[in-house]
């Protein structure tokens, strides 16, 4: 997102050229996005990050990154006599040397960068930094982080690495184990969760057209949608209640009243409601999924960018712990 009203989604892969008849169809060095995904069958399919940070520590994974930031900042067109500005959502948790590789790459390609917690940021976005919780879902991880009126320090956050991919991997094994000979693959379970993906009871039943030994047939995967998904579960309610023993007292009731769910993970259907009944112990729990999930990070990024400036975005890096 920029603050000239740009707006897109882009599928973190970069595609190169498997041999010279790949070249000859790519017309260039490398393609990015979601027209590498589908030029898949005959690229060879990179993804830069892995869980929020650079894949590798090496020259390859790195040159790989490269190429995306510099695809998706050159697309923005932005002007030769401006100042690019750029705010990095970045896991809870990555490690200073995670974070010193992304500011290595994006600097290449910007005037100013700065990285900020992926949670603080969707917390930013809904306008509540104090006395909060939020759960953001992504792909590679789940970062919670408790809001107390301050920037989050690493005490105050937690990533658990069990997250949407992880979901992905455990109901394609569920639905091969389920169905012998059905042929599927991460990418066919990835849009299967997407579109059907549910914890508690299932609100129909889900059917999904296959192939077996090349013939279609179609199953009905409903119940293993409802165990991978539910598999998310213990690792979030598990970092909620670290979380929360580090709060006040006095503060905790109002905390637990005011979680938000945020990443893909957030449109699983009846997540709000599981997470609060799974901290049923804690007394009343409120759970709430933010309207605009896929954007949400985006949004407090552009917010924070927006209300402070860039001079003294460095001053959002000096995090004391709490």
């Amino acid at each position: 997102m920029t603050n000239r009203g740009h707006r897109e989604l882009i599928r973190s892969v970069v595609g190169y050229p498997r041999d010279m008849i790949g070249v000859k169809l790519l017309g260039e060095p490398f393609v990015v996005g979601e027209k590498a995904f589908e030029m898949r069958s005959y690229v060879d399919l990179r993804s830069p990050l892995k869980e929020g940070v650079l894949k590798e520590f090496v020259e390859r994974d790195f040159e790989v990154a490269r190429n995306f930031v510099g695809h998706v900042i050159g697309n923005l067109n932005p002007g030769g006599e401006e100042e690019v500005c750029v705010i990095v959502g970045v896991p809870a948790r990555a490690s200073n040397i995670n974070k010193d590789l992304l500011v290595k790459v994006f600097r290449e390609f910007t005037d100013v960068v700065q990285l900020i917690s992926e949670p603080f940021l969707v917390a930013y976005s809904q306008g509540t930094l104090v006395n909060c919780l939020v759960i953001d879902i992504g792909a590679g991880t789940v970062d919670i982080c408790a809001l107390k009126g301050a920037m989050p320090g690493e005490k105050s956050q937690v990533t658990v690495n069990r997250a949407g991919n992880f979901v992905d991997a455990r109901l394609e094994a569920l639905i091969v184990e389920t169905y012998p000979g059905v042929q599927t693959n991460r990418y066919i379970v990835c849009k299967l969760k997407e579109e059907h993906g549910y914890v508690g009871q299932a609100e129909a039943q889900i059917i999904a057209d296959f192939r077996a030994d090349g013939k279609p047939v179609s199953y009905d995967i409903t119940e293993a949608v409802g165990t991978a998904c539910e598999m998310l579960l213990p690792g979030i309610t598990e970092g909620v209640e670290r979380l929360i023993r580090t709060v006040s007292p006095e503060d905790q009731e109002t905390m637990l009243q005011n979680i938000f769910v945020a990443g893909g993970g957030s449109r699983i259907k009846g997540i709000d409601q599981f997470i609060a009944d799974a901290l049923g112990d804690y007394g009343d729990v409120g759970v709430t999924c933010v309207k605009d999930p896929t954007y949400a990070v985006a949004m407090g990024a552009l917010k924070l960018a927006s209300e402070l400036p860039p001079q003294y975005w460095e001053q959002l890096g000096s995090v004391t712990d709490y």
